[in-house]
């Protein structure tokens, strides 16, 4: 779900946890403990239900680097709620080649296209060592009479990627290639900033040939881009670490009420 503490969607880290209830797996963590839970669960559970939905939630899965969490075809079993770490969803377009549909970060939910067919219509794979919590599906929908809250929220999240592909057609067609990098900027700020961290100051998890991939342009475009930003005196580049030092202005020039000179 593109570009919380590209909506127009990485830096997470770990925090001491309490040691798991004895009716839990090893490897299981209280919803209630983790950081991001008030990121994939909706606000204001009580306690009953928060143990209703420890008690459906599996395995916490590790993912390493540029491992797969699913393939396209795969069987659907469980949505996966991202803890630690970044993916990035692909699949095959018309003429063949692998296209970027997206990248995910923690508190978000990785499946949910697989939920109308019970097969994945792509790829997952984690841009660095990740990890997730699986939740079975089956299991959940079995909670959604039980808790009409945590049902609005999950439809609240299907709404929310339904307005992404949408934003993400709209970025593609018809907006000009400064403004499509100033956009996905925008939305890893607005995303870092929602998960408590720094909105001008991050790393790039991905790589600048994945957001070329991902924003129609090519390799050459995103570095020039860079450039061009980095000279007008909008963002500061070392590697990878990114300051975005006129986040308003490039808000503008994704509006398309401001240019580049």
């Amino acid at each position: 779900m593109i570009l919380h503490r590209m909506n127009t969607s990485d830096m997470t880290q770990s925090v001491p946890f309490p040691p798991p209830s004895a009716s839990a797996p090893k490897d299981h963590t209280r919803c209630s403990a983790c950081s991001m839970h008030e990121l994939c669960l909706p606000m204001g559970l009580g306690e009953s239900d928060m143990d209703k939905l420890d008690r459906i939630i599996g395995r916490r899965r590790k993912v390493p680097k540029d491992g797969h969490l699913y393939r396209v075809g795969d069987p659907f079993t469980n949505l996966y709620a991202i803890r630690l770490g970044h993916f990035k969803t692909m699949q095959i377009n018309p003429s063949g080649d692998q296209q970027v549909t997206g990248f995910q970060m923690a508190g978000e939910l990785l499946g949910m296209d697989a939920i109308s067919t019970d097969r994945h219509h792509c790829n997952a794979i984690a841009l660095e060592d990740s990890e997730v919590c699986e939740i079975p599906f089956s299991r959940l929908e079995g909670l959604f009479a039980e808790m009409p809250r945590l049902l609005h929220h999950f439809h609240r999240m299907m709404s929310q990627e339904i307005t992404r592909e949408q934003g993400v057609m709209l970025l593609l067609g018809n907006m000009r290639a400064e403004q499509r990098f100033a956009a996905f900027l925008t939305n890893l700020s607005s995303r870092y900033s929602a998960r408590g961290y720094s909105s001008t100051a991050f790393q790039l998890r991905m790589t600048r040939e994945e957001i070329g991939n991902y924003l129609g342009l090519t390799i050459e475009s995103i570095s020039r881009l860079l450039s061009k930003f980095k000279k007008q005196g909008w963002i500061k580049v070392n590697n990878r670490e990114l300051e975005l030092l006129q986040p308003n202005t490039l808000k503008a020039v994704a509006a398309g009420t401001e240019t580049c000179n």
